[in-house]
């Protein structure tokens, strides 16, 4: 188009979750699914079940990407890179469809957290973004977690073991303490949902000398991480003054904020996304992420990215799987959403 249309961008990662093999992935198309669970082929026990995949039910004669259970899929994100690719090409067969300038990007590393590690916003050249890495037909998440990484040391004293009466403070023994104290029926991720934060023990490594205990804090709210990292401080302290002699260090990392609090202030890159799926006939279904997207990074370095659907369900586990049809609406959705900024500017 000759009119002055604000540059978008699209995005998407090449890299799959590493808790699951993504090597040699063997992908089966169950077409024409007609309900019930889908058995993966190649290992038996693993089975998508349909009723802890409620999504299922609008499905009915789709044809369902799974793998043969020995895998991931990597639909996550390997279906947004498809989606676009595939909307881009159409736009190119296509030169009477009217759009403004597109920019497309495909990040290594975000399941790791570093897939804007390398990211120059300035050279990919577009005023506002979106990831193509949701789930469900219609999502539009428009809000992550804010997130703090904390590290903590608990310092001990080591003598040897044959001579330690009276004299050793082992390191280990402060750290199952302080663990146990952590509460057993909230404030985890296995008691939470919604839009309730936690803290979350991720990783221990230490000795008698030293312990090292890593956490990730999740909460919508930024304050409320601060909160929690009191508490988190407090427990700590409790436990140190159990065992005398001992000390600790503790360390607050920030990780990411909740995108919401920049993307309040672009309304229309939300807007511009519910109008597209409005005139597709997808119902938009807006909602927070329990997370974080590379977009919540990038919105904070300048370029405003909320997350649409790429389809996919399951991520990160051997029952991933992804409907085609899915993957064609959220092609006709980037198609769609290119034509809304050049009808809306």
């Amino acid at each position: 188009t000759e009119k002055p249309v604000p540059v978008i961008g699209f995005i998407a990662h090449v890299d799959t979750s590493p808790a699951v093999s993504g090597k040699n992935v063997n992908p089966i198309i169950n077409k024409n699914y007609q309900g019930g669970d889908i058995v993966l082929t190649k290992d038996t026990t693993k089975i998508i079940d349909a009723s802890g995949n409620p999504e299922l039910k609008d499905m009915i004669g789709f044809d369902i990407i799974t793998t043969d259970g020995t895998t991931l899929l990597g639909a996550d994100d390997k279906a947004g890179v498809a989606e676009i690719i595939e909307a881009m090409n159409y736009l190119i067969k296509h030169p009477e469809i009217k759009h403004g300038k597109i920019r497309v990007c495909f990040t290594p590393d975000e399941e790791v957290g570093r897939g804007t590690e390398k990211f120059d916003v300035k050279k990919f050249g577009a005023k506002y973004a979106y990831t193509i890495d949701g789930g469900t037909r219609g999502e539009v998440e428009t809000e992550t977690f804010s997130a703090d990484a904390v590290v903590i040391k608990f310092n001990g004293k080591n003598v040897h073991p044959g001579y330690a009466k009276g004299k050793m403070i082992n390191s280990l023994k402060i750290a199952a303490r302080f663990l146990e104290m952590l509460p057993k029926d909230s404030f985890s991720p296995e008691t939470t949902e919604k839009r309730e934060g936690y803290v979350h023990p991720v990783s221990t490594n230490g000795n008698e000398t030293q312990t090292v205990i890593k956490f990730i804090i999740r909460d919508f709210d930024a304050e409320k991480l601060k909160e929690y990292e009191k508490f988190l401080k407090g427990l700590v302290e409790k436990t140190v003054d159990q065992f005398p002699g001992s000390s600790f260090e503790f360390e607050v990392i920030e990780q990411y904020r909740n995108m919401k609090y920049v993307l309040d202030q672009h309304p229309q890159v939300e807007e511009f996304a519910v109008e597209s799926l409005n005139r597709l006939g997808i119902k938009p279904l807006k909602s927070s992420i329990r997370g974080g997207t590379d977009g919540s990074r990038l919105s904070f370095m300048n370029l405003p990215t909320p997350n649409l659907f790429a389809g996919g369900h399951n991520f990160h586990a051997y029952t991933e799987y992804v409907a085609v049809q899915d993957m064609e609406a959220a092609v006709k959705n980037i198609v769609t959403l290119a034509q809304v900024w050049e009808d809306k500017s």
